[in-house]
């Protein structure tokens, strides 16, 4: 029998993060909580978790802080971050630092269980599609599916997990035309409908690094009024 998934839900108050444990505990998933941000990043630095729910605000090191630090490591885990209703600016700065979802509060469980599973459905998808050992060359890019790395002129690029998910995307599929709404469903998610302009800020970080000093569209190529295309021979 394979082992629950292992979660880890940052949360200061200490009624919703034992509620929100019971929850997912019925649902079959191994939790664990903290509600001190500081604690919270020390442990999700020091072990693997599955999946990371996780509030902004936080005494010690705030949600933005910890998102931000995981997304430097070489590991990837899912991030559902949760923030006050209506705060606009702090959920798209959030899915800038690379959070996958987000929930406003108050927090409904169900829709937090809803979240979680559909989180794991999205991974489960995409680690399906995926030719996990198959390396992609294109003019002088490498690309490592199962080392989850990059290389441009033999030199490693440091990307982000989520800058690497949509390179190695776009890379699987060289030449065909994707809309901003088409990646952000496939990488993100339905529920990330209207947050388009992420897209272009990661596109744009993304190119930066892949292209060095050359043009900006020679891997990924803007196709005006539509989307964005993989370089069939850059």
């Amino acid at each position: 029998m394979s082992q629950p998934r292992h979660l880890l839900v940052v949360e200061d108050d200490p009624d919703l993060a034992q509620l929100a444990r019971m929850h997912l505990e019925e649902e079959g998933y191994r939790v664990s909580v903290e509600r001190d941000g500081r604690r919270a990043l020390e442990l999700a630095l020091g072990q693997r978790f599955d999946l990371l729910v996780l509030d902004l605000m936080l005494p010690g090191v705030d949600g933005l802080e910890i998102c931000r630090a995981l997304r430097k490591q070489p590991h990837y885990v899912p991030i559902i971050m949760v923030t006050a209703k209506g705060a606009e600016f702090d959920r798209i700065l959030g899915l800038e630092l690379g959070a996958d979802d987000y929930l406003s509060k108050p927090v409904s469980l169900r829709e937090l269980s809803a979240r979680v599973r559909a989180m794991f459905r999205r991974i489960e998808s995409l680690d399906s599609r995926e030719t996990r050992d198959e390396v992609f060359v294109r003019g002088n890019l490498k690309i490592d599916p199962l080392r989850r790395s990059a290389w441009l002129d033999d030199q490693r690029v440091e990307l982000t997990a989520k800058e690497f998910d949509l390179l190695h995307f776009f890379a699987s599929h060289p030449g065909r035309v994707f809309t901003r709404s088409d990646l952000v469903d496939a990488l993100w998610g339905p529920g990330y409908a209207g947050y388009e302009h992420t897209v272009n800020s990661h596109i744009n970080r993304l190119r930066r690094k892949i292209n060095g000093d050359g043009d900006l569209q020679k891997f990924i190529e803007t196709v005006w009024g539509v989307g964005y295309r993989f370089n069939e021979s850059p």
